[in-house]
Formats: C-alpha cells, structure tokens, sequence
C-alpha cells in the first residue's frame, strides 16, 4: 500500500446525500485496484488524524482515476463535500481484499447493492464484463426512493439492472431479494454490499439455493491496515493473526466468501 497525494479532477452531488469524488494519482504511483477494495481518504484538517474508508466505485488504470461514491455521515466526510476540480487528497491504498473474478467467469453472476453498498458493485459489474463472453450479470439494486444513483453506469457495464426500492416509487416495493424473485432470476453466483441485514438475508438465500455467495462487510474502522483489531467478524475458522475466530474486516477483507463468517 501507499499513501499519496492524488489530484481532484471531479466533484460533484448526485443525489441528496450521495456524493460523487474522482481523484487522479500521481504519474509515479502503480497501483493495482481489485473490485471490492477501499482506500483511506484523509480530511485536510490535521485534527481529523484518522483516514476516512471508501469503497473504489470505478478504476480507471489508463487514467490513473479512481472514484469514489459516498454519502457525507460524520465531519471527515462533510469534509470531502468541499473539494473541487484542482484540488488535492492524501490517500493511502489500495487496501483490503477484493472480489476474484476469475472465480466468477464464465457464470450467472448476480450482484446485490442496498444503498451505500450500490457503488462498490460498479467496478465489480464493470470487471465482468472483461471476464468472458459466458459471464452474465444481473445488478440488483436497493434504494430507498427513486433516487436512483448510479443506476444508469451499471446498464452501461452490459448488466441486466433490477431495481428495488423502499416506498416503491421505482421497481419492486421491497428489498433487493424481492426484486430478484420477481424476476425470476437463478445465478450460479451472488456478490453483495450493504447493511448487515441485507447481508444476513443474501447469505440465507445463497444456502438455499446451493450457490457460492461473497459478502463485503461494512464497519467502522480506524487504523484501515489491521494492527488495531477495530473492526473484526467472527469467522468459522481460527485466524493466523489473532489466533481466535475472527477476521480483520480491513485486511483479510471487506469480501469474505458467505461460508466462512458467522454474521447471524
């Protein structure tokens, strides 16, 4: 991982609530963005000394562009509502592991996203379509109105897009799951980001069909590198690190295959 000092080249809203960042890395900076990775954004204000986690929502390598949707919560994200085209952000990344798409080419994958968990799936949508000829995606997305946020890159990455939302103004009255069920669909595979509870409902609905399923989990987190053991999800099996059942969200994830955390 490095921490660098990236060039703002866009800004924007999208939504009420929901914010659009893109950033471009130095010339001398190689980094190597996985689907499903974060890096720790740093507020400008030397107060706010920890790094602020988001999910990568596109790479771009030819660029050297990386963008970032998120929705403003505490003061170091309010933060980053303020930069503007010209501006610039230390960054330490690329950090955590990510999706392995080998793993998932040449299958029906379905791609599961329930509000701020939305963004991460686009670089993953758009990775699959690099992944063969045979490799179908359907992106399930959860909203809680029809502020559809990102809606329309994931139809351009090729996937089929189903929408879901809270007070159904737009696609099924529901949740992610009820859309999918409406639709008919059986994948071979499911990928999903979002609340906890939406993640307990995937993992349920993966062992009930018999189909591999990978969550990335969302948590708070302060060091972002895993010396703190801040952030941890109880696994099946005994980790190497701590030598009790439990991961580092940070490091030995945000993605983890279903089977092998214990979240409910």
């Amino acid at each position: 991982m490095d921490k660098i000092t990236a060039l703002v080249t866009e800004s924007a809203e999208l939504t009420p609530g929901i914010q659009s960042l893109t950033v471009r890395l130095p010339e001398s900076t190689d980094w190597d963005v996985r689907p499903g990775q974060f890096a720790g954004l740093y507020p400008a204000d030397g107060s706010m000394l920890l790094m602020r986690p988001i999910s990568v929502c596109r790479w771009d390598p030819a660029r050297r562009e990386l963008r970032f949707v998120y929705r403003p919560a505490g003061a170091g994200t309010r933060s980053f509502t303020a930069l503007r085209e010209g501006d610039t952000i230390d960054l330490l990344g690329p950090l955590g592991n990510g999706y392995d798409t080998e793993a998932l080419a040449g299958r029906h994958v379905l791609l599961l996203g329930g509000g701020i968990g939305v963004p991460p799936m686009l670089e993953l949508a758009a990775a699959l379509r690099n992944a063969g000829a045979e490799t179908q995606v359907t992106a399930a997305l959860g909203y809680r109105t029809d502020e559809l946020f990102l809606a329309e890159d994931f139809r351009e990455t090729g996937a089929e897009v189903l929408i879901a939302t809270e007070d159904g103004t737009a696609g099924t009255k529901g949740t992610v799951l009820d859309a999918v069920r409406e639709a008919g669909i059986r994948p071979d595979a499911v990928c999903a980001c979002g609340p906890m509870p939406m993640l307990r409902a995937v993992k349920r609905y993966a062992e009930e069909l018999g189909i591999d399923a990978w969550l990335s989990l969302e948590e708070r987190m302060a060091c972002g590198v895993g010396a703190c053991l801040g952030c941890v999800v109880k696994t099946r099996e005994t980790d190497a690190h701590s030598h009790v059942k439990n991961a580092r969200i940070c490091t030995e994830g945000p993605v983890f295959a279903a089977r092998e955390v214990e979240i409910g």
